[in-house]
């Protein structure tokens, strides 16, 4: 059984600072927050997500996610993020940096939600863009990867405009709300490297 550490200011990625947005790694005072700004969005959220477990929105649920976070910032292999206003210090949404490969690739995944009521405000672009600058400072890579179900007009107006290139169709990429759907990937290549 793996132990729950708390205490990762040793690690990459403390704190990340954006145009109006905070990002930070979650803490179990979240809860509250995190739990309501997500049954408020639910219905909002569930066409472009997996499908949520019966417990998803329990304490004991949330606990589970931050061990399994601190495990795979601890091993390097992702990086989840909340998102906060910066002026006024509310969760508005997060942005997660998974899969994080080394080697030949020097890459990594990228996801990212936003609450309804912070829907086009902005906020996510800053924080994908957050999220790059850490991809490719702090952790060194060469490539962020992401993607989106093709009728999600506003995620791919997102990604466009934060500097990813569409590169095509990957066919049942990802079980979305239950069922395997088509995924349009994009990517984006640090600047530095290019």
């Amino acid at each position: 059984m793996a132990l729950f550490r708390s205490d990762f200011s040793d690690l990459p990625g403390g704190e990340i600072v954006g145009k109006g947005v905070i990002l930070r790694h979650p803490q179990l005072d979240d809860y509250d927050d995190w739990a309501r700004l997500r049954a408020q969005s639910r219905d909002f959220l569930i066409p472009w997500e997996p499908s949520w477990a019966r417990d998803e929105l329990t304490r004991s649920a949330f606990k589970r996610r931050l061990r399994r976070y601190g495990e795979d910032r601890l091993s390097g292999c992702g990086f989840a993020f909340l998102v906060f206003k910066s002026d006024t210090g509310r969760l508005v949404g997060a942005c997660n940096i998974s899969n994080v490969r080394r080697g030949v690739s020097q890459s990594a995944s990228l996801g990212y939600w936003v609450g309804k009521p912070f829907q086009r405000q902005g906020l996510i672009s800053a924080a994908v863009q957050a999220s790059c600058e850490f991809a490719y400072t702090e952790l060194r890579l060469h490539r962020v990867e992401a993607a989106c179900i093709p009728d999600n007009v506003p995620s791919r107006a997102l990604l466009t405009a934060a500097g990813f290139a569409e590169e095509g169709v990957a066919r049942s990429y990802l079980k979305i709300n239950g069922a395997w759907r088509d995924h349009v990937t994009y990517a984006r290549i640090n600047p530095a490297q290019a």
